[in-house]
């Protein structure tokens, strides 16, 4: 990989661009996987967006981040019987209640095991 140069007074900085790319979706989770990065893993960052593997590793984390996501809500409404089609329609609040409990806690366990490591 070959890099240019650009001297701005004493300086000298590296002429980095980033391919143009079809467009990609990256979600919450990407974009706070790239705030940590920033803040916390900087070597990281740096290497990812000098070798243009950046955008890649956040789509990657988006997607992983949503099945996982989708895999956790799934379990827990086969695990609990409360969150049954039947109980949704009979007890609205309560049903929504446990199902944002649900959610709450699969977001918390995605945010510790694959944003913030």
């Amino acid at each position: 990989m070959e890099l240019n140069y650009t001297k701005v007074g004493n300086y000298l900085l590296p002429n980095l661009t980033i391919k143009n790319q079809n467009y990609v979706r990256i979600n919450k989770y990407g974009y706070l996987r790239l705030e940590y990065l920033k803040e916390h893993k900087k070597g990281l960052y740096t290497t990812l967006l000098m070798q243009d593997e950046l955008t890649n590793h956040l789509v990657s984390v988006s997607n992983e981040c949503e099945e996982r996501l989708k895999t956790l809500l799934y379990n827990y409404r086969k695990s609990d019987d409360k969150l049954s089609e039947k109980n949704k329609e009979l007890n609205q609040p309560e049903w929504a209640k446990l199902m944002n409990n649900y959610k709450d806690c699969a977001e918390e366990i995605i945010l510790k095991e694959m944003i913030y490591v």
